[in-house]
């Protein structure tokens, strides 16, 4: 069975969660744009890795989870930690490598991790944690705690094996785990169609696991949203994982490192015209939403990110004191001589 969504189905959605989805990405576009002139200041050492178009993908998932529920996100996920109410200076503070970052300054761009907000970890090892999220949904299975584990991952990661694993178990088991493509339409700098051999690299391997196929428009917050209530719900009636493919693409390079020359003219026209913040602004004005209320979601987004950058710069460089920090179980190495 196939499922293809992209416009709204259901019964409707109400304005205030309407409103909650386009605060999310303004926020979430903010801060990566205030990411990227950090990182040209080089005040964010290292490289990034944006999601800069693909904001519809977290917050439609952001605004549907539980606030127990479990997010698990690639080295692209800045989007999806500030999702889960993730403080925006301990964001960018991490990203910048200080102490009053997220992990102090340990973790960077690439590992934001924040438990007590059910952000357990952006992993930088393709499809590391996949299996990861199956084991967590197999504890709130086990514990019969109601929590569903959300996994988001990268086109290319449908060709590796923790892919196929994580999937098999958790529809064997019948987990309550969520599993979602953010098909970009490239792995680094491959097109993903050149090297996997059915169009839809995740939705149309769905049927090997005994799971509908699901793809949706994933620069549609509305389309995200439904898709998310629907699968959430599934998971936690015991009816099983969904696999969602939402077809979306970042505005940028891989990273920051990688000006994306490899990709056609044309193409990256085309879906900077489909851009979900302006279409979805849009959309909320045709609805009858006041130009006022938009206007005020916007300039306390930018008052915020203004904000976060000042207490973020704030932060003092981690001292010497942090380098055995986390590094043994009693959080020391002092037992170990």
């Amino acid at each position: 069975m196939t499922i293809q969504q992209t416009r709204p189905t259901g019964p409707g959605i109400d304005e205030p969660t309407r409103l909650a989805l386009y605060r999310q990405m303004v926020r979430m576009r903010g801060m990566e744009k205030r990411a990227y002139d950090l990182f040209l200041q080089n005040l964010v050492k290292g490289t990034s890795h944006l999601s800069l178009g693909q904001e519809a993908i977290a917050a439609g998932f952001g605004v549907a989870m539980r606030d127990d529920d479990y997010t698990f996100a690639t080295y692209r996920g800045h989007a999806h930690t500030l999702a889960r109410g993730v403080p925006m200076a301990g964001i960018l503070a991490e990203l910048m490598g200080r102490a009053n970052g997220l992990m102090a300054g340990k973790g960077g761009s690439m590992h934001l991790t924040s438990v007590e907000h059910g952000m357990m970890g952006s992993y930088a090892i393709i499809g590391a944690h996949l299996p990861i999220a199956t084991g967590a949904a197999w504890s709130a299975h086990y514990r019969g705690s109601g929590q569903v584990a959300v996994c988001f991952f990268g086109d290319g990661t449908t060709n590796i094996g923790a892919f196929h694993e994580a999937l098999n178990l958790a529809a064997v088991w019948k987990l309550p785990v969520v599993f979602v493509c953010e098909n970009n339409l490239y792995m680094e700098y491959t097109p993903i169609g050149a090297v996997t051999a059915v169009p839809n690299p995740a939705a149309d391997r769905a049927a090997a696991y005994g799971l509908p196929s699901i793809t949706i428009d994933g620069n549609d917050p509305d389309v995200v949203y439904e898709t998310a209530v629907a699968a959430l719900s599934r998971a936690r009636s015991g009816e099983g994982p969904s696999l969602i493919e939402a077809k979306t693409y970042r505005h940028g390079g891989h990273s920051r490192a990688d000006p994306a020359k490899y990709r056609p003219a044309g193409e990256v026209q085309e879906w900077l015209a489909r851009d979900p913040l302006p279409a979805y602004r849009q959309r909320l004005l045709g609805l009858g939403v006041a130009e006022a209320a938009l206007s005020g979601i916007e300039a306390e987004s930018a008052r915020l990110v203004d904000e976060a950058t000042e207490q973020a710069k704030a932060g003092p460089q981690p001292g010497e004191d942090l380098v055995m920090k986390d590094v043994w179980a009693d959080g020391g190495a002092s037992w170990r001589n």
